[in-house]
């Protein structure tokens, strides 16, 4: 079958998986994995970054499987996958922000899947 995108360590010449890999060993400016940066923080200082910048463009529905921790279409699904930075000090036990912090405050629930939840 099609591969979803270009090996991120194929790229930098570091894939030891070769036939193996699940990853296309092509550069292909269409296939390319999502930009770290971009993804992480919304912008990217690189201005002939080759990677793909998600997010503008994407589909406002978010992706059901990203959210649950993989996605399989990787940068080529046609849903948003929105990181989400969990709160440090919901981590730690308590966020002075409650429901109006900016990041995620979840509950692990059964299964190991995150649970949105309330303090």
């Amino acid at each position: 079958g099609a591969k979803p995108a270009v090996c991120k360590h194929w790229l930098r010449g570091l894939c030891k998986r070769g036939d193996g890999c699940d990853f296309l060993h092509d550069y292909d400016a269409s296939r390319m994995p999502e930009c770290y940066f971009y993804s992480k923080f919304g912008e990217c200082s690189n201005k002939d970054c080759p990677f793909l910048h998600v997010g503008a463009t994407a589909s406002t529905a978010g992706c059901p499987w990203y959210d649950r921790g993989f996605c399989r279409h990787g940068p080529l699904c046609k849903y948003k996958h929105t990181r989400r930075v969990m709160c440090a000090n919901y981590l730690v036990g308590f966020c002075p922000e409650g429901p109006k912090c900016k990041f995620v405050q979840y509950v692990l629930g059964r299964l190991g899947m995150w649970l949105g939840g309330e303090i």
